[in-house]
């Protein structure tokens, strides 16, 4: 066996109630190695010829939640989270911060493999080797905090009595989904805590269709065995020491980007990303700090960075409302992206959303493209169930976000995510809505933008990743660029934080995978041709998708419409990419990733990689 893994994973047939372990060769976990990678590998190799006609809200979907072995290692505890995406039909590696992943490791599995349905809501749990379905309709409809806090008081009591030679017991760690996953919402998460989120893909809808409220974890062993304990402490010792110098992300996290990505750099989405420049000093980190803070330094396991805050709204209408951070990402797209530059209203949306169990950029983004739908008078309140959307009132988009987290009324529309809705109400409209659509494949794009040119995303990140509009997995030339897909690839399979990658050596990370497991590997040698492989069994099932919603690279390889309108105010006025530059760049892109002029990987790059099986299967796109 490899070190650094446990060696076997769970396997759960939620249909059956069958439980097993499961393992696999050493071979697939060098090639694949865990998370992402691996999660792509397991459903291509059981779902790969029937890929066109497998619902992601069906029961024929495989869900996984995978670590990899830098997991509890390399500082900050992740899990990846995969299936076949409700939103793009694609694959998406979707992590979450928290404990998860190590308790798991710690009870002695690598990751969970789950099929089937169940006939009721139901929970797993798992205290080392003892793992069982649980009844969970006692909890099925409750929100993110009673959720956390109802399971919490639960499992520890049943811990406490099954195994009381151990004493008190510390909470498990628990990943779960709230009332929108509950409802298949394809802008659902998978959530930890109050709350982390994997938000990219529509898992929660996953879970929720699978009747799988949660997932809870306690671990009472050791990680597994690494190859050089002494390198890796070093190595954990230079991480730490490297963050602990990082001043920015310590004292206010990602948050502190709120004004400046859009003040300084032009990259924020502001009103549907009509603009992506404002000057708004009442959104300052500053004002974040000072009226909404509560708590400014706390971390997942093992993380020296300690980004996460806690905010609370202390007065006014929103008073109580409560989340962590915000991070970055749910200041821009439930801030200024509605016309909102109030921290207590961006407080209170951002815990709104945590609480029934949606991503705060996908469903920031359908919020967006309603509210402009709505300015232009193609929506009326009339079609919005009586509710004005107008920008900056967070009371009507939190309305909108509760009908869309229960599906309600035009909420049902809209809980198809962006892209869906677009179509269906254009079609009833009979208007090309796509140009009001701020997406890449059926996911909303991450909140950084192209027109200025000084963000790190380029004019085809979005267009050519196999993850859409995904900003942590950005594709970049030239294609073995440290800030590359193929990187963001590692940080997915090995499983470990990316932020704390941030200023390292290129090759540290694969210095931690060396200690760890034995194995020599350099960042070349990843690249290719380990990354690239699993790039292209991302890649074919993006484009094979259905059953609902298939892609043309001619047609979908390309950025939102609104990004090629130029910027109308701010220091980067008048910028936006050039068409003809991102069809030169994408063309590039295509053959450093080796596909053919039409976006499909070619024959020779798949038999190169052992990709045989996927080659045929791609033939019926080539013809």
């Amino acid at each position: 066996m490899i070190l650094g893994y446990a060696g076997k994973f769970l396997e759960v047939d939620l249909s059956t109630k069958n439980i097993r372990e499961t393992t696999f060769r050493e071979e697939i976990l060098k090639d694949y190695v865990g998370g992402r990678g691996l999660a792509a590998k397991v459903l291509w190799d059981r779902l790969g010829t029937e890929w066109e006609t497998v619902d992601p809200l069906g029961p024929r979907n495989i869900l996984t939640f995978f670590t990899g072995p830098l997991t509890g290692f390399f500082p900050g505890g992740r899990i990846c989270v995969s299936g076949k995406s409700p939103q793009s039909n694609g694959v998406v590696g979707s992590t979450v911060g928290g404990e998860f992943g190590v308790e798991l490791r710690c009870a002695g599995y690598d990751g969970i493999i789950v099929t089937g349905e169940a006939k009721d809501p139901s929970y797993l749990f798992i205290k080392d080797s003892e793992v069982e379905i649980r009844d969970a309709g006692h909890v099925w409809g409750k929100d993110a905090k009673q959720t956390v806090r109802l399971l919490t008081h639960e499992c520890r009591e049943l811990l406490k009595k099954r195994f009381s030679s151990y004493g008190e017991f510390k909470e498990p760690a628990i990943l779960y989904v709230g009332p929108a996953g509950e409802r298949k919402v394809r802008t659902a998460v998978v959530a930890a805590k109050w709350t982390h989120a994997a938000g990219y893909g529509g898992y929660g809808a996953v879970m929720g269709a699978k009747r799988l409220k949660a997932v809870v974890a306690k671990g009472t062993g050791p990680l597994p065995e690494v190859a050089d304990i002494r390198k890796v402490k070093r190595l954990i010792k230079a991480v730490c020491d490297n963050f602990y110098e990082f001043e920015l992300w310590r004292r206010w996290g990602t948050g502190s980007a709120g004004y400046e990505v859009g003040a300084r750099l032009s990259s924020e989405p502001v009103r549907n990303w009509q603009d992506e420049w404002h000057n708004e000093k009442s959104f300052g980190v500053d004002q974040f700090e000072n009226r909404v803070w509560i708590k400014q330094l706390w971390s997942d396991f093992g993380c020296p960075t300690c980004c996460l805050k806690i905010a609370m709204v202390k007065t006014g209408k929103f008073k109580g409302a409560i989340t962590d951070n915000p991070d970055y990402e749910l200041q821009a797209y439930l801030g200024p992206n509605l016309g909102i530059f109030t921290p207590e209203e961006n407080v209170f949306l951002a815990s709104l959303i945590d609480d029934l169990g949606l991503c705060g950029i996908q469903t920031g983004n359908v919020l967006g493209f309603a509210a402009e739908l709505f300015q232009r008078g193609i929506l009326t309140e009339k079609d919005l169930d009586g509710i004005a959307l107008e920008w900056g009132d967070a009371e009507a988009f939190a309305a909108l976000t509760r009908k869309i987290a229960l599906r309600e009324g035009i909420g049902d529309l809209l809980a198809e995510g962006t892209y869906r809705a677009a179509l269906k109400i254009g079609k009833t409209k009979n208007l090309d809505l796509l140009r009001y659509a701020v997406q890449s494949k059926g996911i909303s794009i991450g909140a950084h933008g192209l027109r200025s040119g000084e963000d790190f995303a380029q004019i085809i990140s979005y267009a050519c990743s196999v993850q859409g509009g995904d900003h942590t997995s950005a594709a970049a030339l030239p294609l073995d660029a440290s800030g590359s897909e193929l990187f963001a690839i590692f940080n997915d399979s090995a499983v470990c934080c990316w932020f704390n990658t941030a200023g390292l050596r290129r090759r540290t990370r694969f210095d931690f995978y060396t200690a760890i497991t034995g194995l020599e590997l350099t960042p070349e040698e990843w690249c290719k041709p380990k990354a690239l492989r699993i790039l292209q069994l991302q890649r074919a099932m993006l484009l094979l998708a259905g059953p609902d919603l298939k892609w043309n690279p001619k047609i979908h390889d390309a950025n939102p419409n609104r990004f090629y309108e130029p910027l109308s105010k701010g220091p980067y006025e008048g910028k936006a990419p050039q068409e003809t530059k991102v069809e030169k760049d994408k063309k590039q892109y295509y053959k450093e990733a080796g596909w053919d002029e039409n976006g499909i990987p070619r024959s020779e790059t798949l038999r190169r990689l052992g990709l045989q099986d996927v080659d045929k299967t791609l033939d019926k796109l080539r013809n």
